[in-house]
């Protein structure tokens, strides 16, 4: 094993908070590990442990031959270790070409390995015609495209990667699976990386489900999908939830309490051409839609892509550059007060205060709308029954689950009756069980009670929860509508996928690549967008036969992150 650990524990707050609860695993020479699951679970303890930035306070664990608990300082030059955030370990005021050069003077890597490192890295990244510019201009997948240069310079034999991919676009998040697979295929790098998207479990070798502190469960991909329901296929989320709920008696759903019943179409939202530059930066460039009530519309993107300046334009918070708005009946320029009253905001981090109890936000909330004080005792008392909140009411929301304080804000959100919702990435970080929870109350409060609601997320697999979809990049919106149109205008303009399935998949790799310039592994799938399927799959089938290697090839539909992928390029958006 290239990585091992025993037992591993870590707690904080003088032992109070167990964040690591006596994990035990091993990743193999050439194998993607993933560790998946939400925020708070544990995965980024485990992966500082292991690149001996945190010490551990029980337990054991080896990288590349070095005990890491005896001596951390041993590993740090035999790894290439990626924090969580984007291009965190960068230098924003150092151009890339500079921050290239600090981190090879860090590593101390020799000047001829070192050209001869840039250049094939610089060809994987596509980074080449950015070199002067500076690293706090760059996009957010441009930036994780740098840092893992910087991770990279020394081609170290294993890579630590904390959530790489949080926040970038589906198009960088494709070029950064890429590039891992590349050097796990040609140089049999070992790879251990932490997630909180459920999707990407795919592209891994095995995963471990991670949930307060441990391991729910293990295995390849298709090991966990068919591990449950008689070995039929289900979604790695229905896994996770599966795990989470076995030993628990089932929960009543959760809901809003009494329907007021359907509002009328005055909750429509309308946006003509709505802008938002600051300086010579567009944040949002002329989008125009609409929302009917009792519509759900999702905006998918990711961070940087201008979901949260719309919505707060279309809030009344931010004042538009050009361009018209109508929430609700009401102008968002001249009318931003009454917009204000009209509708319910859950902003991306929960606008609580620490401060004051759960039932106190919810009364300030109340005063705040003006509600009447017998009115909103009734509804505070309803809304506490309804959410699961009443055994929570007197404790702060710092001390509460995630998912409970989402909960809480959707509360404070809609506890004056709103005629529109607008929910600014709410599910970000929240285990699978609290978001499809969650999910079930956005659809109680659209579908039974009339509400148009607007929410924006970067979880493609958020998109089947909503009735349309606009899919946002660089400022635009570059495709709107229903999910499932959506992918079908995708795959009439691209064509479906192509998928190849091999016990050899380094070696099918290789192959498929010469053929299929845009094949990409999928853990040990091969996967493309055809506009020759058919003819794709025989070809393929037949080289690779030709060549010894076993192989299955089959026509997939396009996934929703597909779709996003496939539009932005017949968009032209596709930058590089």
């Amino acid at each position: 094993m290239v990585i091992e650990a025993r037992g591993l524990t870590r707690t904080y707050a003088r032992g109070r908070i167990r964040a690591v609860r006596g994990v035990s695993f091993g990743v193999e020479r050439g194998e993607v590990l993933g560790l998946i699951g939400p925020d708070g679970a544990g995965k980024t303890s485990v992966l500082q442990i292991l690149a001996g930035v945190l010490r551990a306070d029980a337990g054991q664990a080896t990288v590349a031959g070095v005990d890491v608990l005896r001596d951390p300082e041993a590993v740090k030059h035999r790894i290439g270790y990626m924090p969580q955030g984007l291009g965190l370990n960068l230098y924003d005021s150092l151009t890339v070409a500079e921050n290239i050069e600090f981190f090879r003077d860090l590593r101390r890597v020799p000047r001829a390995q070192y050209q001869d490192n840039l250049e094939r890295l610089l060809h994987m990244t596509r980074l080449r015609s950015f070199l002067d510019r500076p690293a706090g201009t760059l996009s957010g997948g441009m930036r994780q495209k740098l840092a893992l240069i910087c991770t990279l310079i020394h081609l170290p034999d294993v890579l630590l990667l904390d959530e790489p991919t949080t926040g970038v676009d589906p198009i960088s998040r494709r070029d950064f699976w890429t590039i891992v697979h590349t050097l796990v295929v040609s140089r049999g790098v070992t790879v251990m990386l932490t997630t909180s998207y459920m999707d990407e479990a795919e592209r891994c070798h095995r995963i471990s489900l991670m949930h307060a502190g441990t391991f729910i469960a293990a295995g390849t991909p298709d090991e966990l999908e068919r591990s449950i329901d008689g070995g039929s296929r289900r979604s790695l989320e229905a896994v996770f939830i599966h795990h989470l709920t076995r030993d628990q008696p089932p929960a009543a759903p959760a809901s809003l309490g009494s329907s007021a019943g359907p509002v009328d179409g005055a909750s429509t939202v309308r946006a003509e051409r709505l802008t938002c530059r600051f300086g010579k930066f567009t944040a949002v460039d002329g989008v125009s839609l609409q929302i009917a009530a009792g519509e759900i519309l999702g905006l998918l993107g990711p961070n940087g892509a201008g979901k949260t300046t719309l919505i707060k334009m279309l809030c009344g918070l931010q004042v538009p550059t050009a361009g018209t708005a109508v929430v609700a009946g009401h102008d968002v320029r001249r009318e931003r007060a009454r917009v204000r009253a009209s509708i319910g905001y859950m902003s991306q981090r929960f606008a609580l205060y620490r401060d004051q109890t759960v039932r106190e936000n919810l009364r300030l909330s109340a005063g705040l709308y003006g509600l009447d004080p017998g009115v909103a005792a009734r509804r505070i008392a309803a809304l506490l029954e309804s959410l699961g909140l009443s055994d929570f009411a007197d404790r702060v929301p710092l001390g509460l689950p995630l998912g409970q304080r989402q909960r809480l804000a959707l509360a404070s959100a809609v506890l004056h009756e709103p005629r529109v919702l607008f929910l600014d990435e709410p599910t970000a970080g929240v285990d699978p069980l609290a978001r499809r929870q969650f999910w079930d109350l956005v659809h109680g409060l659209a579908h039974q009670r009339g509400v148009g609601v607007l929410v924006s997320t970067h979880y493609m697999d958020e998109a089947a929860h909503c009735d349309r979809l606009g899919f946002m990049h660089e400022g635009r919106l570059v495709g709107l509508g229903p999910p499932d149109e959506l992918t079908k205008r995708a795959e009439q303009a691209g064509g479906p996928m192509v998928a190849v399935e091999s016990p050899d998949f380094a070696r099918a790799f290789v192959l498929v690549r010469e053929r299929a310039s845009g094949a990409m592994l999928y853990g040990r799938r091969i996967r493309w967008q055809s506009r020759r399927p058919d003819e794709d799959v025989r070809e393929v089938t037949a080289a690779l036969a030709a060549a010894g290697v076993a192989a299955r090839a089959e026509i997939q539909p396009l996934s929703m992150e597909d779709t996003f992928v496939s539009v932005l390029q017949q968009a032209g958006l596709d930058r590089g």
